[in-house]
């Protein structure tokens, strides 16, 4: 699989195939699968800056929007896991995308191109870091960074906040909007807000699943 065929229309359901049946993928495919996810992910832990929430949001242009290996309320999935998880959420963002795409081996291989970059980066500034500290040229450089990442992550908040009230179910909407008052307005942990929406989320699913039957 090319990068140009991945591009194609049909390239999300074929991706949800191929991810879904990752075990009876032969060794060559889930090769150029893992390269790929690998030169990604490196790409992408490489060039960001401004914390876990820039590389996931990066991913889900990558992955979502441009290859079509994940549909976008999976994504919103795979994230709620990555932030409800301990760590870092770039890497565990990495895991959760590399298992969805390739298993066991996807999840290392994505986990080893996110914390290259940075290790390599941060053993340099390391060793330079007075000079580093007192660069003007660099400081600039980071608080034009800074906006740039704020400008990233809005974007991709409003993509994927957007398609939650596109789906037209007014607990989701509730829960969003409860969420970010929780967050942004009372001060409450981003921990604490992630676990109480999932146990709404299940609760839902448990009514839902009931009347169902019934």
């Amino acid at each position: 699989m090319t990068e140009r065929d991945s591009g194609k229309a049909e390239a999300p359901g074929a991706a949800k195939t191929e991810a879904l049946d990752r075990e009876k993928m032969d060794a060559p495919a889930k090769s150029r699968i893992l390269a790929k996810l690998f030169w990604s992910t490196l790409y992408l832990s490489a060039f960001t800056f401004g914390g876990g929430y820039v590389i996931v949001t990066l991913m889900k242009k990558k992955f979502v929007d441009e290859y079509g290996w994940i549909k976008e309320d999976e994504m919103l999935d795979l994230v709620a896991i990555a932030q409800s998880s301990p760590g870092a959420i770039a890497v565990n963002g990495a895991i959760v995308i590399g298992y969805k795409l390739a298993g066991l081996l996807g999840a290392a291989t994505a986990i080893l191109a996110t914390v290259i970059p940075p290790f390599v980066v941060i053993s340099a500034v390391s060793l330079f870091y007075n000079a580093f500290r007192e660069n003007l040229v660099i400081g600039l450089m980071l608080e034009g960074m800074q906006a740039g990442v704020g400008a990233v992550i809005a974007v991709v908040v409003y993509e994927m906040g957007s398609g939650i009230v596109r789906g037209k179910s007014w607990t989701s909407n509730l829960i969003m909007a409860g969420a970010f008052l929780a967050s942004c307005v009372f001060g409450v942990n981003v921990v604490l807000v992630v676990i109480v929406c999932g146990l709404i989320g299940a609760a839902r699913t448990f009514l839902g699943r009931k009347e169902g039957r019934s």
